[in-house]
């Protein structure tokens, strides 16, 4: 079973379906990557080369695989960064075509629009394309916390303004949840977390790993990327919502943790990839064979 990965590419470091389709096939998946933005760098260089690529193409790629009578075999799609509204709008009609070929398809949105701190790096219609078109198709969404306040027009401060966001997120179509790079102001005192939510309307887990420090804090892109096939894919394998975050949260880690030392501006997802397939490391079997895991997830 094959996952499509529609997403921007760059040439040159990890960010999109750079970040996305390695961690994807080092899990075993099959991955058809269609890429709607061609750039030599991210941009969060100085300079970058490239463009956009035509919405039209990612409408003719996917017209393609249905031609070839595989899209029966798509278990999901997964979506990042929106270049413009058009490409928003053959995302969706992406989705729409593999679900007619593969009802059962998952769809996974990463709400690509900016970050606490930073704020918005994409256009101004974007917003209100994920929040109006885009969410209401998707099974499974990836926010972190700037986005959640952006799709939901609320603050989130603490914990419970959290747990009420995803609530309206539900409503408005996800049946899961994963809220990334949380860090609210009535979590425990001590050595600094950041945390991850991951919720599917009935249960609800929260999992904190140590905060790391980047010489070029802001500068590093291709972690929510990274975050969100990783958390798609151990989804799909495990059915299970806490297995799934306690997985993800170990290889982000693992991978972040290796680029930190290493003082990259570029995520070491080639040097780390062993923290992909097995977070808790060697010789750390949790059960029956399965992988080990480093942090645990606590139920709300």
């Amino acid at each position: 079973m094959s996952i499509l990965s529609i997403q921007s590419h760059v040439v040159y470091g990890h960010a999109g379906n750079s970040a996305a389709v390695f961690p994807l096939q080092r899990l075993g998946r099959e991955v058809w990557a269609v890429n709607t933005v061609e750039f030599s760098n991210h941009t969060g260089y100085k300079s970058w080369r490239g463009e956009a690529l035509s919405p039209r193409l990612v409408e003719e790629l996917v017209l393609g695989l249905e031609e070839r009578g595989v899209l029966k075999d798509c278990q999901a799609a997964l979506s990042g960064y929106l270049g413009d509204p058009a490409a928003g709008r053959a995302i969706i009609g992406a989705v729409k075509r593999v679900r007619s070929q593969a009802p059962d398809a998952l769809y996974c949105c990463d709400p690509v629009m900016g970050d606490t701190g930073g704020g918005f790096y994409v256009k101004p219609e974007i917003p209100g394309i994920f929040r109006n078109e885009v969410i209401p198709l998707a099974d499974m969404v990836t926010p972190n916390q700037f986005e959640l306040e952006v799709l939901t027009g609320r603050s989130v401060q603490t914990l419970g303004d959290v747990l009420s966001a995803v609530r309206e997120l539900h409503a408005a179509g996800p049946r899961i949840v994963l809220v990334t790079s949380l860090k609210t102001k009535d979590q425990p005192v001590g050595e600094p977390v950041i945390g991850m939510l991951a919720s599917d309307g009935n249960e609800a887990y929260r999992i904190s790993t140590p905060e790391l420090r980047f010489e070029r804090a802001g500068s590093m892109a291709g972690a929510g990327d990274l975050t969100a096939a990783v958390f798609l894919s151990r989804y799909l394998e495990t059915g299970d919502l806490k297995r799934t975050l306690e997985l993800t949260a170990g290889s982000v880690y693992g991978v972040m943790e290796a680029t930190c030392r290493a003082k990259s501006r570029e995520l070491l997802l080639i040097a780390a990839q062993d923290k992909i397939a097995n977070p808790g490391g060697p010789g750390t079997p949790d059960r029956d064979g399965a992988p080990g895991v480093p942090f645990r997830a606590e139920k709300l």
